[in-house]
């Protein structure tokens, strides 16, 4: 395929505005805490120059860095100033390009809506650098978006009108902050004349009711709508302050208290968010909030990128049960109107994910204990279904014969051996009953998952453990109809010659090395080529024991376990690599077996089809026939496995009398 070279080539034109299109003042950026990053005034004094004739354009681009389209483009960026009261940058935009007309009309409509405004404003696409969260520079503007939901304050402030071509402007449209702070304003005067018409009549127990109750409510509520409207909160927190203090007489200090309270609380849900080039590129919602509690409260690992939120910590397992149902009955039940909380977030689907991390993280702690000893000699493959699985060993060709001049060619010999294997489903439940979540019992709970992540690793275990000891220690029977350990000749039909009796010395250990080293590989499994193939040339590299053979073999393979003056050993084993694995299922305390590194010869086959690990599902609502006759739900836990041995040769065993 020819390299293609691709190159842009950026010419920049000059749009013309339409003589009497309005342009618009407008606020590009304000400074405080964004999606876990932090705008300093003094970052954003520093770039004012930085945001002189930058385009704006309708919408950002598809991905961060794609090349802009002209046909965007809807108007040119001038005049930045530092806005003292915004604590922000103001400039001023004048519609040009293809887009000008929709961002005349959508400014226009914006400014001329008195009451509740869409999210509609602007969001600048910038590069910067920054230490910690602390944006330190502002590197390059590259443009000024008309976005729905910006990341950073960006909005419309007035319009302005050329007037004769001369430069001059209308007079300023008081922008919405203006308005709500004089309505504040007013509202809190009429609150002081009403305290101090109360604060003269103290005296006059008559006089006690001249000021109605009803109008001090009144100012209250005026109070509560004008500050709301300036505090530009996100819509579930304007929400609760407005509940909160509908209707009810109030001091003034309390309100700003609680509007605070709000900005913080919105600040720490925004926390981790991430911001690239003044873009949002992951906002959490009440459903992160709600997985990273159920994770700490059940001692799970958080999921990536949430750990820095901030939720507020359960007390148990009975508060997130109520808090996502409603169910105060325990009928097992899903009542949205009496919910804690707005939202869609199951019960089962939040401790469902908590759970499988902590399966996860049980499995690793295992292996690390030493159940994960057979992944040395094992290799894992992945299935898409659940057919029976062909495990093909192909042959090799034996040596190539000579052709004479002139000569046909000969057919080679060459074959293969299949070794089947069917699936396995292995599995089972644990109940969670109803009477648990009521008595709170979370220690318990955070039980169950460890347990089976155990059960599922030791059962994988105990599955490769058995490939040596079924049938009386030789394995289960190949395709070629021998046994997977026998002691018959390589030179007939099922003879593997993998088979010896002798107990676990470095004698005994180079003997089976030797006989291993020397197997013959597979040509074909037919008569006059059984056991003609080349020498597998490969030493074992691991020594499966029992524990009560485990320092045993240590002292043979580790010359320095050696407590003896007259270390043979160390001669034997210089330069040949070998490892001990100890199997805990093995119960002989006199047998033993050599294996190869599958990475060189694999032997041993696991199949997973959902993934190594077991899964777990969490079955429960009112219409579940376990809630409705044994009130519980069910944590049930499914293994699909399937194993086999695709070549006997980097095998062997010692079955000591």
């Amino acid at each position: 395929m020819e390299d293609q070279h691709r190159e842009w080539f950026e010419v920049r034109y000059g749009f013309q505005a339409a003589v009497g299109q309005p342009g618009f003042e407008i606020v590009a950026i304000t400074s405080g805490q964004g999606n876990g990053w932090l705008f300093t005034p003094a970052a954003l004094r520093a770039s004012l120059a930085l945001w002189e004739g930058v385009e704006s354009y309708i919408d950002h681009a598809h991905q961060p860095g794609w090349n802009r389209s002209v046909r965007d483009l809807a108007g040119t960026c001038h005049s930045p100033v530092w806005d003292e009261s915004a604590q922000g940058i103001r400039l001023e935009i004048q519609p040009a390009g293809p887009g000008a007309d929709l961002l005349t009309r959508l400014g226009e409509e914006w400014l001329a809506r008195s009451g509740q405004r869409s999210d509609m404003g602007f969001s600048a696409d910038i590069s910067f650098t920054a230490s910690g969260n602390e944006v330190q520079e502002i590197i390059k503007v590259h443009s000024l978006d008309l976005v729905m939901k910006p990341a950073r304050g960006g909005r419309f402030v007035r319009r302005i009108v050329n007037q004769n071509n001369e430069g001059g402007v209308m007079e300023e449209e008081k922008s919405e902050k203006e308005q709500s702070l004089q309505k504040m304003e007013a509202a809190q005067q009429a609150q002081n004349r009403v305290r101090e018409q109360r604060a003269q009549m103290a005296g006059d127990q008559k006089l006690v009711n001249v000021v109605p109750e009803v109008f001090q409510v009144q100012m209250c509520s005026m109070l509560l709508e004008s500050t709301l409207a300036t505090a530009k909160l996100p819509e579930a927190i304007g929400t609760r302050i407005r509940r909160n203090f509908s209707g009810k007489v109030f001091e003034p200090a309390e309100l700003t208290l609680a509007v605070e309270d709000g900005r913080a609380l919105a600040a720490e849900l925004a926390g981790g968010s991430v911001v690239k080039g003044g873009r949002l590129e992951r906002m959490f919602d009440t459903r992160d909030q709600l997985q990273a509690a159920c994770d700490d409260l059940l001692g799970a690992e958080r999921e990536k990128g949430t750990e820095n939120l901030r939720p507020a910590r359960l007390s148990g397992i009975r508060e997130l049960y109520l808090m996502l149902t409603g169910d105060d009955e325990l009928h097992g039940g899903y009542h949205p109107e009496r919910l804690r909380l707005s939202t869609t977030t199951d019960f089962t689907g939040l401790v469902k994910n908590s759970l499988n991390k902590i399966v996860a993280n049980r499995w690793e702690e295992l292996g690390h204990a030493g159940y994960d000893w057979w992944q040395r000699i094992v290799s894992v493959e992945h299935f898409n279904t659940l057919n029976q699985i062909t495990g093909t060993l192909v042959g090799t060709v034996g040596s190539l014969p000579e052709v004479a001049e002139g000569a046909a060619y000969t057919e080679l010999v060459v074959g293969d051996s299949p070794e089947t294997a069917d699936w396995k489903k292995y599995g089972g439940y644990i109940p969670l009953t109803l009477e648990l979540i009521d008595r709170d019992e979370t220690r318990k709970l955070r039980a169950y998952p460890r347990e089976l992540a155990s059960a599922g690793l030791r059962k994988i275990s105990a599955l490769v453990a058995a490939l040596f000891t079924q049938n009386s220690g030789t394995g289960p029977t190949l395709a070629d109809t021998g046994a997977l350990f026998n002691n018959t000749a390589v030179t007939t039909a099922g003879g593997h010659k993998n088979l010896l009796t002798g107990a676990i010395s470095a004698a005994e250990w180079e003997t089976v090395s030797t006989a291993m080293y020397n197997q013959p590989m597979l040509i074909k499994n037919a008569a006059g080529v059984y056991g003609t193939g080349p020498r597998m040339a490969v030493n074992p590299r691991f020594c499966l024991v029992p524990r009560a053979l485990q320092l045993t073999a240590k002292k043979i393979l580790y010359p320095s376990f050696e407590n003896a003056s007259n270390i043979t050993s160390e001669n034997q084993q210089m330069g040949q690599p070998g490892d001990v694995i100890t199997v805990p299922e093995w119960t002989d305390v006199n047998d033993w077996a050599a294996v190869c590194d599958p990475r060189i010869v694999p032997a041993i086959f696991l199949g997973e089809r959902f993934g190594l690990m077991p899964e777990v599902f969490i079955a429960g609502d009112e219409l579940s026939p376990a809630v409705f006759t044994n009130d519980e739900h069910r944590l049930k836990v499914r293994h699909f496995l399937a194993m086999w041995v695709n070549d006997f040769r980097p095998l062997h065993k010692s079955n000591v009398a």
